[in-house]
Formats: structure tokens, C-alpha cells, sequence
């Protein structure tokens, strides 16, 4: 067992379960097109996530520290990339016939996880501070990566429960407008803190 396991689930638990994009987004999901559509947003953020982290393990994170411009370019793509979903989440129409199909996709939301700021900072500070290579390497990378997945599953699954508990309350379509355009500027507000 890590010597450190509780300060790393806390440091998950903190970081996994704060608002974020990926968090936002799982709401504007739950919210508009229920759980079983958010599943391949569920799915492409905990497997993204855990292999941004496996990525970082490897030797991502020796990359990052030899060009570190690289991190930068990745960063402003996320951004490009926020924007382009708030752009989307904002204009979405809110009747019956376009909430047939979620427009956030697996495969974006897998590739997503390595342009995501805030996920790319938060794998570098897990893997740089709690993992050595030295003989527990292999066990305390295996301990790290188990912990990502969990909290990656349960706080966007959480995420997700909230925004189709909120829709319990949606009874007019200006409310579910609103609903998208504050999803929408949270989103567009959470990129500011990457640059902070």
C-alpha cells in the first residue's frame, strides 16, 4: 500500500469532484439527454483520464519537462476545443427532436482528457509527487492508476446524476434555455482558471 494513499485519494477526491469541464458538461448531458445518452461521456472521461494518466507513467510527464511548449500547445487546443462545446451547448435547441442524440461523443471525450487543462496539471502534480521510480514503482503506479479510474467513474456519474436530478424541475422551455446558457458560460468560465 502507498505511504501516502489517503493524501492521494483526497487529492482526487478534491480535484476529481470540483467543477471542471468535463463536470459541466456531464451535467449539460444528464441534464438534456438523460443517463443512458451520457454513458459514452461517462465512459470517455474515466477511460481518457486513466490513460492520460498510464501516458504520463510512462513517460509523458519526462516529455513535458524536456518541451515544455508542448503542455502549452495542448493547453490552447483544450481551450479552442471548451469553446467550441460551450459555443455548442449554448445554441443547442431544447425540443424533443434534437435531444434524440447527445452531441458530446466518446471519442471526443477520450481525446479531450489529453488537451483538458485542468486534468493534464492535475495527472502531472499525482504522478511527479506520489510516484517514484524506484522498486515500489510498478505497484504505486498500478495503486495510482486504480484510484484515477474510480474517482474519474464516480464523480462524473455524480455529475451526471445532478443534471437529470435538475430536470425534474425543468418545466418550460426558457428554463431548460437558461439551464443550457448557464452550463455554457460555467464552461467558458472554467477555462479562465487554467490560465490564473
Amino acid at each position: 500500500m502507498h505511504p501516502e494513499i489517503i493524501s492521494i485519494c483526497l487529492f482526487w477526491f478534491v480535484t476529481a469532484f470540483t467543477p471542471g469541464p468535463n463536470n459541466i458538461v456531464a451535467s449539460y448531458s444528464g441534464f438534456n439527454f438523460g443517463i443512458k445518452k451520457t454513458i459514452p461521456h461517462i465512459l470517455g472521461v474515466t477511460f481518457g483520464f486513466t490513460a492520460l494518466i498510464i501516458s504520463l507513467i510512462i513517460g509523458l510527464i519526462n516529455i513535458f519537462k524536456v518541451y515544455p511548449n508542448i503542455q502549452e500547445v495542448l493547453k490552447y487546443l483544450g481551450t479552442l476545443f471548451l469553446l467550441y462545446l460551450a459555443f455548442k451547448i449554448s445554441f443547442s435547441s431544447s425540443d424533443n427532436s434534437s435531444n434524440s442524440e447527445n452531441p458530446v461523443k466518446f471519442i471526443e471525450t477520450f481525446l479531450f482528457q489529453f488537451l483538458n487543462p485542468k486534468g493534464v496539471i492535475v495527472g502531472i502534480i499525482v504522478v511527479s509527487t506520489y510516484i517514484q521510480v524506484d522498486e515500489n514503482y510498478v505497484n504505486y503506479s498500478l495503486q495510482v492508476i486504480i484510484l484515477a479510474l474510480l474517482f474519474s467513474v464516480t464523480s462524473i456519474t455524480s455529475w451526471t446524476l445532478v443534471g437529470r436530478f435538475l430536470r425534474k424541475f425543468a418545466t418550460n422551455e426558457k428554463f431548460i434555455k437558461y439551464f443550457n446558457y448557464a452550463m455554457s458560460i460555467l464552461l467558458i468560465l472554467s477555462i479562465f482558471t487554467f490560465y490564473l
